[in-house]
């Protein structure tokens, strides 16, 4: 990703969808020449003079104080999500701009969070990195995401799972939202590491195999994930409609672990409750495996 063009295309992006008449501002009545408010009236409403305002625009961060940011980021109308990811773009523009990309190695889970995580056996559970790669699960979370562990292109990772597997869209039963919310979060992970080589490889690699992927990441749309409610359709128990809860491991930020769980007495907790029976008894890891016990 180039940093300054991502924070023209973000900057100018939200200053597009935002109207005049959202923020208070009378209009001429003529035809604007472009959609959304213009850099002045932007630059206005933040209280910075136009020629600033256009500076960063430009894509030039560096120097801009955090009162100025959360000043574009009220006239902008920008969310909590996309206030981090602006301040996480000002971040790069202060390091090293010389910084070489680097391979980033396989997250190491510690023995004790792995040991929390197997202990959970009535749970499903998994671990991702900022990638979205699987680093670890559990017996009933590998049951639960089984069609991620034998992927075609043999890595359990749920952005390429999303976008390059054709059994994804059957499995997410709100496909679309997770394909967005994936984008968004992939986002967030390259504003605040634009030089792991393993994640804008990643990315040219969706934006090459999945068009799909391509229109979402134009958009320019940020998300970070805070839980919510997953429903799938699973290849045995059938549809499940699971919460989850996002937790961050402090000792290891860029690593989350997702824990999902059901309503007691709930038909989606009964189907939970029978897959955990099975996982605790066979490798979870293959549905054709979990079809053959049933």
């Amino acid at each position: 990703m180039d940093h300054r063009s991502e924070v023209r295309e973000f900057l100018s992006s939200r200053r597009a969808r935002i109207t005049p008449e959202q923020v208070g501002l009378a209009t001429d009545g003529g035809v604007r020449r472009v959609p959304g408010l213009r850099r002045e009236e932007v630059a206005a409403l933040a209280g910075v003079s136009v020629d600033y305002y256009t500076r960063v625009e430009r894509g030039n961060l560096r120097g801009v104080s955090g009162r100025v940011l959360n000043a574009l980021a009220r006239a902008l109308r920008m969310e909590q999500d996309e206030r981090m990811y602006l301040f996480a773009l000002a971040r790069v523009a202060e390091s090293d701009a010389d910084r070489a990309p680097y391979n980033s190695r396989p997250a190491a889970l510690r023995p004790s969070v792995r040991a929390i995580i197997d202990g959970l056996v009535g749970l499903p559970v998994t671990v991702s990195d900022s990638r979205m790669q699987m680093v670890a699960a559990n017996a009933l979370g590998r049951a639960l995401c089984a069609p991620l562990f034998d992927s075609p292109d043999g890595l359990a990772n749920h952005a390429r799972f999303i976008f390059l597997d054709p059994r994804a869209c059957e499995f997410w039963v709100d496909w679309e939202d997770l394909a967005a919310e994936a984008v968004g979060s992939l986002r967030n992970a390259v504003a605040r590491d634009p030089y792991d080589k393993d994640l804008s490889d990643l990315i040219g690699e969706l934006a090459t195999r999945s068009d799909r992927f391509r229109q979402l990441w134009a958009s320019r749309d940020v998300y970070v994930h805070k839980g919510g409610l997953m429903r799938i359709n699973h290849a045995v128990i059938g549809r499940v409609d699971l919460t989850y809860e996002i937790l961050r491991l402090e000792t290891q930020p860029e690593l989350a672990m997702l824990a999902f769980s059901a309503e007691s007495g709930s038909p989606s907790h009964d189907a939970l409750t029978l897959l955990a029976s099975w996982a605790r008894t066979v490798d979870g890891s293959s549905v054709e495996n979990l079809r053959h016990r049933f």
